[in-house]
């Protein structure tokens, strides 16, 4: 964490409860989800690591946006590793455009290992092409959930339409 937090991102960025339902609350229940893809592939490097995975691990990539009154106010990337998409697990496949969120949070099972934070720097990421127009630094964060002991990654950037704190990290 280069950049110093202020008290309102810190408030979102650390919050251990649902994203997805502050969310929702913070858009008068007007959040819905963009799924930009869904696919099969490599985990990165950093994924993988914080997934304690194997070199070369396969996962199920979900990259969607949340949108709040049409307005894109977070980036999402999901990384659940094949592994993970067993049993009851499987129905992760067929989120289609349903929050993975609602989902974590309502599991008796779910546990999160604490969140990383992170100062993103668009031109050092990579970002899906609905996003490559960005060019100011965003706030981020991700954390690796388990199901029945299994893991996922999520992170989540959020965009410089997010209100109500849409600060400059400048």
């Amino acid at each position: 964490m280069g950049d110093p937090v202020s008290p309102e991102w810190r408030d979102w960025l650390l919050d251990r409860g649902s994203l997805t339902k502050r969310l929702i609350d913070a858009s008068d229940n007007q959040l819905a989800v963009q799924v930009l893809s869904q696919r099969t592939e490599m985990a990165r490097p950093s994924e993988i690591l914080a997934l304690s995975l194997p070199p070369r691990q396969r996962a199920l990539v979900r990259e969607v946006l949340l949108l709040a009154n049409g307005e894109p106010w977070v980036y999402a990337r999901s990384v659940i590793p094949l592994t993970t998409l067993t049993g009851r697990l499987r129905a992760l496949r067929h989120l289609d455009n349903r929050p993975l969120g609602a989902l974590l949070f309502n599991d008796p099972s779910m546990t999160r290992q604490p969140i990383e934070v992170a100062t993103i720097v668009p031109d050092t990421l990579r970002l899906p092409a609905a996003l490559n127009s960005i060019q100011t630094n965003l706030w981020g964060r991700r954390s690796v959930f388990c199901l029945d002991k299994k893991p996922l990654l999520v992170a989540e950037i959020f965009l410089p339409a997010f209100k109500p704190y849409n600060q400059s990290l400048a």
